[in-house]
């Protein structure tokens, strides 16, 4: 794939010739001449959730933390570790994608949903600092080093990446941006429970409340990442195969269910196996409608 310019003075802004990715703009932000018409609507909701982290108090989950069960604590920290990677990562490769897609409305929302993934990441280390026991903190972040079946989840989107970075092609960034969409859709929503789950019990109130504002963000995301490809197939039939996305899903789901029964299981009040797998093969499911492709599992059709 051929990175796009800077500035292109031999660029195209008409709209008809205009295209998601591949296309021939001067890369100007002429913002009263769009095409996806959906991005604009995105890029107001989005700059209207600007946030804080510190404006949530943490004060009480300091005390709350140290009421949690053994199990509870490990699942609280684990799930913190991984959500430090998955926001790090999005930071970090948001720019590798934009790079190519040629429609400056689109690059518009992915600048501002970048500054969001890293007001996430301030986030956890506001969570980290004001609630984890500073013998604790250094291990939520290097957890992985120990953690085989994390290690294994954050290395899968990480190479994804990468070999994008390393091999900029077709494939592979047909591969980033589907990795992109898992993270943003299937990834964080177990652990998201976790936290709604413990604040449903008044348990970690504040922790919950920041959860909700990068959920609120986190679902922008995946409606940009389902828009960019719907309008990819749309104008390039032949860009995704179907069958790695399904295999992509498959792969996803799997790695889902099998961290959040390592680090929830069935210790955790109100968290079974049985209502992870529901939960995540129903997500899978939405994720795949939204992108205009048939669920992949019968039968989880309805939120657990």
């Amino acid at each position: 794939m051929q990175r796009k310019k800077l500035f292109n003075v031999d660029g195209d802004d008409t709209l008809i010739n205009r295209r998601m990715i591949k296309g021939n703009v001067t890369n100007l932000f002429n913002l009263n001449n769009v095409k996806y018409q959906w991005a604009n609507k995105l890029y107001r909701l989005m700059m209207e959730n600007f946030w804080i982290p510190e404006k949530v108090s943490l004060f009480d989950d300091k005390r709350a933390y140290n009421e949690l069960t053994p199990a509870e604590q490990n699942a609280y920290d684990g799930i913190l570790s991984f959500l430090v990677f998955l926001d790090s990562i999005q930071t970090n490769n948001l720019p590798n994608i934009s790079d190519y897609i040629t429609a400056p409305e689109v690059n518009l929302i992915l600048a501002i949903q970048t500054y969001q993934e890293a007001v996430h990441s301030q986030s956890y280390a506001y969570i980290i600092e004001s609630i984890i026991p500073a013998e604790k903190r250094a291990y939520i972040y290097d957890r992985w080093r120990d953690d085989k079946v994390l290690l294994e989840r954050n290395k899968y989107i990480a190479e994804i990446y990468q070999d994008f970075v390393d091999e900029r092609n077709d494939k592979n960034f047909a591969r980033v941006l589907m990795a992109n969409y898992l993270l943003e859709g299937v990834y964080f929503y177990n652990g998201f429970n976790f936290f709604y789950n413990l604040s449903a019990r008044s348990l970690m109130v504040g922790t919950a409340d920041e959860i909700k504002y990068i959920n609120r963000d986190e679902l922008t995301h995946c409606v940009i990442f389902a828009n960019i490809i719907k309008e990819i197939r749309a104008e390039n039939t032949t860009f995704f195969s179907e069958d790695e996305i399904y295999e992509m899903f498959a792969k996803a789901v799997e790695q889902e269910i099998n961290w959040s029964n390592h680090i929830i299981g069935d210790q955790v009040l109100g968290i079974t196996p049985e209502s992870i797998e529901k939960y995540t093969k129903f997500i899978a499911n939405k994720r795949l409608k939204d992108i205009g492709m048939k669920p992949m599992y019968d039968g989880f059709d309805e939120n657990p």
